[in-house]
């Protein structure tokens, strides 16, 4: 059957098997699948109509998703930007009627994100016809993951008789949605799983914020301040990953795969890999948020630097206290 708009064709990804229990699900745009399900819903509630405005802010893949819904459902959309949203995705913005204001250039991506979140609070105290999407803290943008669960049931074929050691689902934290609802909507269906998470350097939401990655480019993934969306009941364990391993994963994941995917899917590659390897009889499926268009410069064209795959190993912690870089993992007390 025909879609009536390409963002719904476009929402879901294709779940290809690396090994005999290691999966990937690759999305073209991830996003698409949380901010269609929730301008759908506010349009429902009669909480927001078609011409009214929303706004959010992003790093670049909400940016994308969020324009994209209100494309498909007549609405108005303003993006408060993330230095990392560039040329390209500014252009498609711009073409697909969203207004984007950038925020100041600052020094790092924790500012950049404070700031991006400050501007908000402005813009809602100056204007009474925006309605703020919090991406952030509303738990509606948990909803449209149903839909992907629904997709890994049936591709791998996971029923109530092949449940008995469940599932390791490996993703960004970021917002927290993404993987929540995967584990939440998973559980739904009788999976137990075991969720891992992925931080980078320097984000505050598992506590991290005392490390410093230099190189760190893995936006949307970490945070500057807490998101009540994450609920850290959800996750038994955090790995946090260095950009030069992110890299060298993502890397690795083109070479071996040819999976052309953004940094973040690096280092889900690289943390599932790793623990698929010591649970053979388990399904393991890593989040491919999107492509790696955005990171050719920085990342694919550096190929030559990359270190070897198979040397990468984590340091295995029992508290924040004695996070290092370049690979950190903890399981937290949730897990007990």
């Amino acid at each position: 059957m025909a879609h009536n708009h390409i963002a719904e064709a476009v929402k879901e990804p294709a779940i290809v098997r690396l090994s005999d229990n290691l999966f990937v699900a690759r999305f073209e745009v991830m996003k698409l699948y949380s901010a269609l399900k929730a301008v759908r819903t506010l349009l429902d509630r009669g909480i927001i109509s078609p011409g009214d405005m929303v706004v959010d802010s992003s790093s670049g893949i909400y940016a994308y998703s969020l324009a994209m819904a209100c494309h498909r459902y007549g609405l108005k959309c303003h993006i408060i930007a993330s230095k990392t949203v560039d040329r390209t995705l500014r252009t498609q913005l711009d073409i697909l009627g969203a207004t984007v204001e950038p925020v100041k250039k600052c020094e790092n991506l924790r500012l950049d994100q404070e700031q991006r979140v400050n501007r908000i609070q402005e813009l809602l105290l100056e204007r009474s016809d925006l309605h703020w999407m919090q991406q952030y803290h509303d738990d509606i943008h948990y909803l449209g993951y149903e839909a992907f669960v629904q997709k890994i049931l049936h591709e791998l074929q996971l029923s109530n008789a092949r449940t008995d050691l469940g599932i390791t689902a490996v993703g960004g934290v970021g917002s927290g949605c993404s993987t929540g609802g995967l584990k939440t909507y998973l559980e739904a269906a009788g999976v137990a799983t075991k969720l891992v998470g992925i931080q980078p350097y320097g984000s505050v939401t598992f506590g991290a914020e005392h490390v410093d990655d230099p190189e760190i480019i893995i936006a949307g993934i970490g945070s500057a301040i807490p998101f009540r969306n994450v609920k850290h009941e959800n996750y038994s364990e955090i790995s946090w990953i260095s950009f030069d391993y992110a890299m060298s994963a993502t890397i690795e994941l083109l070479r071996k795969h040819a999976i052309f995917a953004g940094l973040s899917s690096g280092a889900g590659y690289l943390v599932a890999n790793w623990m698929a390897k010591q649970e053979p009889e388990k399904p393991h499926i890593f989040i491919a948020a999107d492509t790696g268009y955005r990171y050719v410069d920085a990342v694919f064209a550096q190929h030559e630097k990359a270190l070897p795959f198979e040397t990468l190993t984590p340091t295995e912690i029992t508290h924040q206290d004695q996070l290092a870089l370049h690979w950190s993992n903890m399981k937290l007390p949730s897990a007990a």
